[in-house]
């Protein structure tokens, strides 16, 4: 661009004031909503790519396929010695297993237990995970049983400035073992799954209460293979299926391929497949705020576009005049593309800026410390500048510098592209509102399905209650609970405490078992068995629908000695296994007696009461007493009063009773939040995209309203003249700026059905997909519109015939 471009955009620029910050500020928001977005769906992409050779790492998974499971999908876990045997009969295969991580293990200092990331792994775990070492030797360092890596954090909260090479560590897992410091790696990045502070050896042989170490169908450690390539790591998973067959029939029965199989995902994976049933929610939000970013950029550009070359056609007389001054189509070309890129340029900084400025929101929102890789950022926005600036220049550069310069001089007006320009600019406005109006939709829809779950009856009260899971920790049996148990009951406010193998939140152990049927000849109904001791039911109280809980005056009730199952031993049902076992109703079940071999009989049945993540059913599930207490108890304190301070008083307790095993209790509802908590930040993403979205639409809608509006001020004169009253004149104005909504909505709700069915689909208790919430969008989108339009339309049918006629 010469100088004398630049004064042509400089006056253009200060002599539309509102249209060029209508313009370029409803960019710059498309363009901010699009970097702060990408950055995110780039760090949720990027989890282990920080590995060197992260390409060749694979997980082995087990897969379960029971029939009829709740269970069923992939894990990311094994059986303990699942490499050695792999090791055995795949010789020369890579691998490590990783045992523990997130709060995997204690330190002991000073009679004080400090909870912390242990992993036990084998010595060829810096082969597979090369963990930058900083201070001390990595290599074969895990080689020394007794040898220790700590990450850098970790080194700092122990040894202060302290040299930590040689220091000795008290490190429990499984009991208390002393280790000595080796070397000190960097602490992971943000975008890692891998929680390790402490890595420890794996134990050479199996601990004394881990007796399914060599158990198949457990699930204990994280299995991992290093390849050469992906031919390699698919041409051994071929193998894998025979491996099964081999290996598994001492514990599976004779076709254990038929209910388990193994897997290899690789490592990059991991984070966007979780565990089990649940495995694509977490892509499939990222891949929706992903499309989010993408399309309000896209509003945004088509805003843009519809403005430049709704306004372009003011320059006509403009350009005719250059022409007889002796420019030539080139040169006028060569000015409009410069011009529009210098436009788009100062959009995307001030799109940078904007993107900036909120980005510590979006961190304090997901808990994340993103920033934005300017190596990265800026050749992105150079190539956005390129391409917006040649869409926005290059049609009005094309429309204006074909027209004859005498004809524009001597016409009573400026052109405007005429039909063909007018269709382009309906279209436009059709695109934004379609994506604008889906925006809508999808975010009510994911709203009210978020509030959905946080309101739905589990079967238990939320408030009032404290969960503790860290009776289950390893060290702990059931002489040291049992007084821990007792002293929690004594605390003032408590109104009941219970125990059971699992909790609310999800924590302890999940168990799998199938009863026959005895009318039915197929393998039986794969159930979840909890085990449950003494005030369970009465501190979770869930509503009974037909028969009793247990008590310890039915001798069959208690579950405890495993000797006795033979001669029978009673059950309580919930009404998912009521429906799987073919009962008619909660009362034609209880008395019933199921699974010959080792009978069960029903005393109880109860409705729901879920522990688990809401994207999961309800599952079929029998609950066994143990009169003695459960084995592993996560424990559940039914209380009255603050909950910060019954937390101090249990708190306080534990400290007194079990100084060396490290207390972690929450709330159910801080503990049941984790669940939605994925959820409703993608809800807020979401709704923050969206406005923008609608906001940037009706930008663009309000700045076509006053251009049209502005180019028909002598029509509206004339037919104001001809006894048009003011009425018709704002209906005129209305009808050519709503029929572009009304036809976004036949555009936009397909498109939203189809997406919000499929993210729905992710939850087993979901709202049903109204068609209120499409209804209520295209309203919502008209009276946008019409709000939008309502002040162009006033203030020209209001003006005088006189003034109007006069009106260039």
């Amino acid at each position: 661009m010469n100088g004398s471009a630049w004064v042509s955009l400089y006056r253009s620029l200060v002599r539309h004031k509102l249209y060029a910050t209508l313009n370029i500020g409803g960019l710059a928001l498309g363009i901010a909503v699009f970097c702060v977005l990408a950055l995110y769906v780039r760090f949720e992409t990027s989890f282990e790519t920080w590995l060197p050779h992260h390409d060749e790492i694979y997980l082995v998974q087990t897969e379960l396929h029971l029939p009829g499971s709740p269970l069923n999908g992939a894990y990311p876990g094994t059986m303990a010695g699942m490499l050695e045997q792999m090791r055995q009969d795949f010789p020369g295969v890579v691998g490590t297993r990783i045992r523990g991580g997130t709060d995997g293990g204690t330190i002991l200092r000073d009679g004080e237990a400090i909870r912390a990331d242990v992993a036990q792994v084998d010595p060829t775990f810096l082969d597979i995970f090369a963990l930058p070492i900083v201070q001390g030797r990595g290599g074969d360092a895990l080689s020394d049983p007794t040898a220790a890596l700590v990450s850098r954090r970790q080194a700092q909260r122990l040894f202060g400035d302290g040299d930590p090479i040689g220091q000795t560590l008290t490190i429990a897992v499984d009991a208390p073992e002393r280790y000595h410091v080796v070397g000190v790696f960097d602490d992971l990045p943000a975008n890692s799954d891998m929680k390790l502070s402490v890595v420890i050896p794996i134990p050479r042989t199996p601990p004394p209460a881990q007796w399914t170490w060599y158990r198949w169908g457990t699930a204990d450690v994280g299995t991992y293979l290093r390849f050469a390539d992906t031919a390699d790591a698919w041409a051994f998973a071929a193998k894998l299926p025979a491996f099964v067959r081999r290996r598994a029939k001492q514990d599976l029965g004779p076709t254990p391929d038929k209910v388990i199989a193994l897997s290899l995902l690789p490592i990059t994976r991991m984070h966007l497949e979780p565990p089990g049933a649940e495995s694509g929610g977490r892509r499939l939000t990222v891949v929706a705020l992903g499309i989010v970013g993408v399309l309000t950029l896209l509003i945004a550009v088509v805003n843009y576009v519809n403005l430049a070359t709704a306004r372009a056609g003011l320059r006509a007389r403009e350009v005719a005049m250059r022409k007889v001054l002796g420019a030539d189509r080139a040169t006028l070309v060569r000015q409009f593309l410069g011009e529009a890129m210098v436009t788009v340029a100062i959009a995307a900084f001030a799109g940078l800026v904007l993107a900036e400025l909120s980005l510590p929101l979006l961190n304090a929102a997901g808990g994340l410390t993103l920033a934005f890789p300017y190596a990265l950022v800026v050749p992105v926005l150079i190539v956005l500048v390129l391409v917006i600036g040649v869409l926005a220049g290059l049609y009005p550069a094309l429309l204006l510098s074909r027209f004859p310069a005498a004809a524009v001089l001597a016409a009573a007006h400026s052109p405007g592209g005429g039909r063909a320009g007018n269709r382009l600019r309906e279209a436009l406005v059709i695109v934004q509102f379609g994506m604008a109006i889906a925006f809508i939709i999808g975010t009510a829809v994911v709203s009210v399905q978020v509030a959905h779950l946080r309101q739905a009856d589990l079967g238990f009260r939320r408030d009032g209650l404290l969960v503790v899971p860290s009776l289950a920790d390893k060290r702990i049996f059931a002489d040291r609970a049992r007084p821990v148990l007792a002293a929690f009951r004594q605390l003032p406010g408590v109104v009941a405490v219970g125990e059971g193998g699992t909790g609310a939140g999800g924590d302890g152990e999940t168990n799998v078992d199938i009863i026959a049927m005895p009318a039915d000849a197929g393998p039986g109904v794969t159930v979840m068995a909890q085990n449950v001791g003494p005030g369970f039911f009465r501190t979770y109280s869930p509503t009974l629908l037909a028969g009793r809980f247990f008590d310890d005056a039915h001798r069959s009730d208690d579950a405890s000695d495993w000797t006795r199952w033979p001669q029978g031993r009673n059950i309580v049902l919930n009404r998912a296994a009521v429906a799987a076992l073919g009962f008619r109703s909660p009362a034609d079940a209880v008395g019933r007696t199921v699974d010959g071999a080792m009978p069960r009989t029903i005393v109880g049945v109860i409705d729901t009461l879920r522990f688990f993540t809401p994207r999961i059913a309800d599952q079929a599930t029998y609950y066994q007493y143990n009169r003695d207490g459960v084995a592993k108890p996560v424990a559940a304190i039914r209380f009255t009063g603050d909950p910060a301070a019954m937390l101090d008083r249990v708190r306080a307790t534990w400290r007194r009773l079990i100084p060396d095993v490290p207390f972690v209790a929450q709330t159910a509802e801080d503990r049941l939040a984790e669940f939605y908590r994925a959820d409703e930040q993608a809800m807020r993403l979401f709704a923050i995209g969206g406005g923008l979205a609608v906001a940037i639409a009706c930008i663009g809608l309000w700045g076509l309203a006053a251009f049209n509006t502005a180019r028909r001020t002598r029509e509206i004169g004339i037919r104001k003249t001809l006894g048009a009253s003011s009425g018709d004149i704002v209906r005129l104005l209305f009808g050519q700026f709503l029929r572009p909504v009304l036809i976004a909505n036949v555009i936009a709700w397909p498109l939203a059905y189809l997406a919000m069915r499929a993210w729905l689909a992710g939850f087993a208790d979901r709202i049903a997909l109204s068609l209120l919430y499409f209804v209520g969008a295209g309203l919502l989108a008209l009276a946008i519109a019409v709000l939008t339009v309502l002040a162009q339309a006033i203030r020209a049918s209001r003006a005088a015939p006189a003034w109007a006629l006069r009106h260039d």
